[in-house]
């Protein structure tokens, strides 16, 4: 079966319809939206599709090499991750579709006011290896 990266954002993909940061969130409203993943999740542990999920804290640093013998390089000239990624789920479905599918119901989870986000999610396969060519 094929595994897909559900992957939320921070920025850079539309708006939510409950678009209200969940640094602005009751703690009744950020263990709501908990419950929910965590309810996610183990649905789908029970159908053999979940692999994992994760949240992100806003923390972190780009790094590049920096030469033989020169400390590495942090911070690039690009926006990064902590930025915009907030968190994975990575699942293991038979077809595309029903990667869709978890996606769309993911994108329910309850927010603010405990109505649903129906934030973007962006869904990635992950590569699979090539094949083995034999002469």
């Amino acid at each position: 079966m094929p595994k897909y990266l559900l992957l939320k954002h921070y920025r850079g993909a539309p708006a939510a319809v409950n678009d209200v940061p969940m640094d602005q969130w009751t703690p009744e409203e950020v263990s709501a939206h908990v419950r929910y993943m965590e309810d996610f999740g183990a649905r789908l542990e029970s159908t053999g599709e979940f692999v994992e999920h994760r949240a992100l804290s806003q923390e972190g640093t780009f790094v590049r090499y920096g030469g033989e013998g020169r400390p590495p390089v942090t911070d690039g000239p690009f926006a990064e991750t902590k930025d915009l990624i907030a968190g994975w789920t990575i699942i293991d479905v038979e077809t595309y579709e029903r990667a869709l599918e978890l996606a769309a119901e993911l994108s329910a989870a309850p927010g603010a006011g405990g109505k649903p986000i129906h934030e973007w999610l962006e869904v990635r396969p992950f590569l699979t290896a090539p094949p083995t060519i034999t002469e």
